[in-house]
């Protein structure tokens, strides 16, 4: 059974979902999402860089599973921040998706400094965009992803709204605890992608010990981890099997002292993506 957490506006969101990045690159991307909601997911999340916004559509219908029983999240991609391109970026999304809300709607990347000299007021009027289509009940929770301590200090000086989450990259190794502070402080879901890192958390020794005295993977210690810390992971794989596996984490609970060891990890398998490194 999938738990929920509350966000800080009142909802409520599934503490794990699947991830739905690359799902179509060697199969139908729609039987991969349909697979995935068959396995007990009903927290996804797309974006508009993922251009897979149809296909997960598309899965949600042929489901058969009740819209209002899937948590569905998009984002707005980089070159359509700004106050009147998100609107109509969010209307974009509706469409592709076929549905008339979201649960869930994020700012993919923050403008950041290194590159745009008004990278505030980029945020800022992007925010603003999120706020008035929670006002007008279009999605029933706004947020940022990718957002640094930095970047959430400045939202913060204009926003009638805090983010109700921010998605950051978070796994084993690479836990950002200065994020993961501040919206802890601020009563902001944290919700983690890439929970399994590359293939150097998967085969790292500690992992694979601590994995092999639970009778787990190393896959579901990571995502047990990040549950226990309260991030919401989104694992995404396009095996059914695996799906499956990775749901598997709510029948143990990892030890303080373990927890503490995975914690304190080297940085291992981070991806190397910041807000001041994209450029797209």
């Amino acid at each position: 059974m999938i738990e929920n957490i509350k966000m800080n506006n009142g909802v409520e969101i599934p503490c794990i979902g699947y991830g739905t990045y690359k799902v179509s690159v060697d199969k139908d991307g729609v039987q991969v999402v349909k697979d995935a909601i068959e396995a007990g997911y009903r927290l996804l999340d797309t974006a508009a860089m993922y251009n897979n916004e149809e296909e997960v559509g598309k899965a949600i219908i042929e489901s058969g599973i009740s819209r209002k029983d899937i948590f569905l999240t998009s984002k707005v991609a980089n070159p359509d921040r700004g106050y009147d391109s998100t609107l109509r970026a969010f209307d974009r999304s509706l469409r592709l998706l076929e549905v008339d809300y979201l649960d869930l709607y994020l700012i993919h990347w923050p403008a950041d400094k290194a590159r745009f000299a008004d990278w505030k007021k980029i945020n800022s009027d992007t925010w603003r965009a999120l706020e008035r289509l929670l006002n007008e009940g279009r999605v029933k929770a706004i947020g940022v992803s990718n957002f640094m301590p930095e970047h959430l200090d400045a939202l913060a000086e204009t926003a009638r709204e805090l983010p109700m989450v921010n998605q950051i990259e978070f796994h084993p190794g690479w836990m950002q605890p200065e994020v993961l502070e501040w919206c802890r402080r601020n009563n902001v879901v944290v919700e983690g992608w890439s929970p399994l890192g590359r293939t150097r958390v998967l085969e790292d020794p500690l992992l694979v010990g601590i994995a092999r005295r639970y009778g787990k993977s190393v896959a579901q210690i990571c995502l047990r981890w990040a549950v226990q810390h309260g991030v919401v992971p989104l694992p995404k794989s396009v095996s059914p099997e695996r799906m499956k596996s990775n749901l598997d984490i709510f029948d143990f609970s990892l030890t303080a002292a373990d927890m503490r060891l995975i914690d304190s990890m080297p940085p291992t398998g981070e991806s190397g993506l910041t807000p001041d490194s994209i450029d797209f």
